[in-house]
């Protein structure tokens, strides 16, 4: 149990804003309104990003294919809010060339050509480098691809690491005051003469406790709905269209840094992204989805459409035998009573209304690029309805680790090194691109590579894991090798269970 999932806190306290969910609207929010002077408590029922937010395809972009839905406000949002969040979190944030093969009998060039002018220059780029067109019958980027095609674009956008980048939110919220409590379950949620009187469930102890909030604000995601019939007992029309994301992993296609994104005969769009050094990554899906979100997975269709739609692009053919790991979402969209689930608008609305007077702010859609332009939106509201206190701060202020002498990675790599020379060029560069400067609050005192006690593979330590259990709330073998790394897909999958055994053993020192 981490510092700040203690409920006797939180007890008598009213609260200026619950927040309902820890994917990166709600930990946005927290952080935002926190950071303002607001009191906030917010409560996941899961691990922080174990939904949508660490299912998607891990992209800060503009959404290129979203011009020709017409959502120019969207995308030229997006592609303002590219470099300030590289700006905030450049060892979660990094820079991305994407290569669109030119597919004769789709797109017209044209059109192709138009659509990345406006991708350059609506939305104030200033870092990322332009647009340029590639022969790639002698560009390396041609080499993995079939000899058909011969032209190319290249353009910029950029990857970030999704799950991190939530719970480096949720520390800054927590920093700033915020309660932050996982695996804590809104069970109900009732007004009062104008105040909520909201009811937990520790989702490990069954304890049930009561918070009291003026403002509450439903960041529920693909529970948005949810929410609002079973916990607020309020019966509205469902205005969230559930739309599955899936992707295939495979054993890395190519030795260059480039991305691909592949025009597909239907319409749709897929990426192939480089991915944890030795893969690559291959999607997204779209598909409307019927089920309850927590049963979300990949169906066979789903991966033999990617393996397709790659293998029509790439020389080497793709089958669902060379698939090493999958993943599925569930894009919490906005109904716009699109006729196809590509279609659906990725743009957030905000629906706000008063339950027997208490102030209820409900999120639906919206995406990781634009997540702070939304927590600054639902701030208005806040500030309507509560008061202003603080102004707009966190397109300035770095998130936890972040803080990179000039921004620079790949100095702060070397001076790592120069500093503990006996942690490897692999794990310094995995290190800093997962902690930025917070990896000294594990290393700063290691003298040795035994000084980080016990080694799980892939240079996982029990100081890091000791790390992760007391500052960033992981609990679980899962929330360590998937969401605050992705060590999974490189450890033999005995190491989950090495993990748990160490983890009990410790949560039960401490219960001593």
């Amino acid at each position: 149990m981490t510092q700040d999932s203690s409920p006797t806190a939180a007890a008598d306290q009213l609260f200026d804003l619950f927040v309902i969910g820890g994917g990166v609207n709600g930990c946005g929010i927290a952080r935002d309104a926190v950071g303002r002077g607001y009191s906030v408590h917010l409560a996941e029922m899961n691990d922080l990003a174990s939904g949508t937010s660490s299912k998607a395809t891990k992209l800060i972009h503009g959404g290129l294919r979203y011009l020709e839905y017409y959502e120019f406000r969207l995308v030229r949002e997006a592609l303002t809010e590219r470099e300030i969040v590289w700006g905030i979190a450049p060892h979660l944030v990094r820079p991305l060339r994407f290569v669109l093969p030119y597919f004769k009998g789709l797109r017209p060039a044209w059109m192709l050509r138009l659509g990345l002018f406006l991708y350059d220059y609506i939305g104030g780029r200033k870092k990322l480098p332009p647009t340029r067109t590639l022969n790639l019958r002698t560009d390396v980027t041609g080499k993995p691809l079939k000899p058909i095609f011969d032209k190319g674009f290249e353009y910029s956008d950029c990857w970030v690491n999704d799950a991190r980048f939530v719970a480096m939110n949720a520390r800054d919220a927590a920093d700033r005051g915020a309660t932050i409590r996982t695996r804590c379950k809104v069970v109900s949620a009732r007004s009062e003469d104008g105040i909520w009187h909201i009811t937990l469930r520790d989702q490990r102890t069954g304890q049930e406790n009561v918070v009291r909030a003026r403002m509450m604000v439903n960041a529920a995601g693909p529970w948005v709905d949810h929410v609002l019939a079973d916990v607020v007992a309020h019966k509205e029309p469902n205005h969230v269209r559930l739309v599955q994301g899936s992707h295939i992993i495979v054993r890395k296609m190519y030795d260059h840094d480039r991305c691909y994104i592949f025009q597909n005969p239907d319409g749709r769009i897929i990426f192939a992204i480089p991915y944890e050094d030795d893969f690559t990554l291959i999607g997204t899906t779209d598909q409307d989805y019927k089920d309850d979100p927590a049963k979300i997975a990949i169906t066979p269709e789903e991966t033999a459409y990617l393996c397709k739609a790659a293998s029509e692009y790439f020389a080497k053919e793709i089958t669902p035998n060379d698939v090493v790991w999958t993943y599925s979402g569930v894009r919490p969209l906005y109904d716009d009573h699109a006729s196809a689930a590509q279609a659906a608008t990725r743009d957030y609305v905000i629906k706000e209304e008063r339950i027997n007077g208490a102030p209820l702010a409900n999120i639906f859609g919206g995406k990781i690029t634009t997540y702070r332009r939304l927590s600054e939106s639902i701030l208005e509201h806040v500030e309507k309805t509560l008061g202003a206190k603080g102004k707009s701060w966190t397109g300035t202020v770095p998130l936890p680790g972040g803080d990179l002498p000039g921004g620079d990675i790949e100095q702060f790599i070397k001076d790592l090194r120069a500093r503990k020379p006996f942690v490897s060029a692999e794990l310094a560069r995995r290190f800093a691109r997962a902690y930025g400067t917070r990896v000294w609050r594990f290393l700063d005192k290691a003298q040795n590579y035994q000084d980080l006690g016990q080694d799980f593979g892939g240079g996982l330590t029990s100081a890091e894991i000791d790390y992760l259990v007391r500052e960033e709330w992981a609990v679980t073998a899962e929330d360590i090798l998937w969401r605050r790394s992705k060590l999974g897909l490189h450890l033999p999958s005995t190491v989950a269970a090495d993990i748990g055994n160490y983890l009990a053993a410790q949560e039960a020192l401490q219960t001593r």
